[in-house]
């Protein structure tokens, strides 16, 4: 004899999409807001190393030849590269020119 056994339709809410604005406003607060400002912080400064690691890595460098190339240290270069340092306009034109032999071209919109 064969049982049938009953399951349970679970219901989950339909899933509604939100914009990326609306997410960051619920998350960390509206732009200006304290815990906003340190959030886009933190993520310009990621955004910043991921560039410079991509760059170093497409001109096969290590950490610590551009490090020896820019008269700064290794671990100051990874600290960057991973967000964790903050670092001065010239230092990150010292290492992306000089360094890496790039041009580094800023923008404000």
């Amino acid at each position: 004899m064969k049982r049938h056994l009953k399951t349970k339709e679970i219901k989950r809410p339909k899933n509604k999409i939100i914009d990326w604005d609306d997410h960051l406003d619920k998350k960390y607060g509206k732009v200006g807001s304290a815990t906003r400002t340190e959030f886009e912080s933190k993520a310009q400064a990621f955004v910043i190393g991921e560039l410079l690691k991509e760059e170093r890595r497409k001109a096969n460098l290590t950490q610590e030849a551009l490090a020896l190339k820019t008269g700064t240290k290794k671990s100051y270069i990874s600290r960057i590269e991973n967000g964790h340092a903050d670092i001065q306009l010239s230092t990150l034109y010292k290492l992306i020119e000089q360094g890496l032999n790039r041009k580094l071209e800023l923008y404000i919109r």
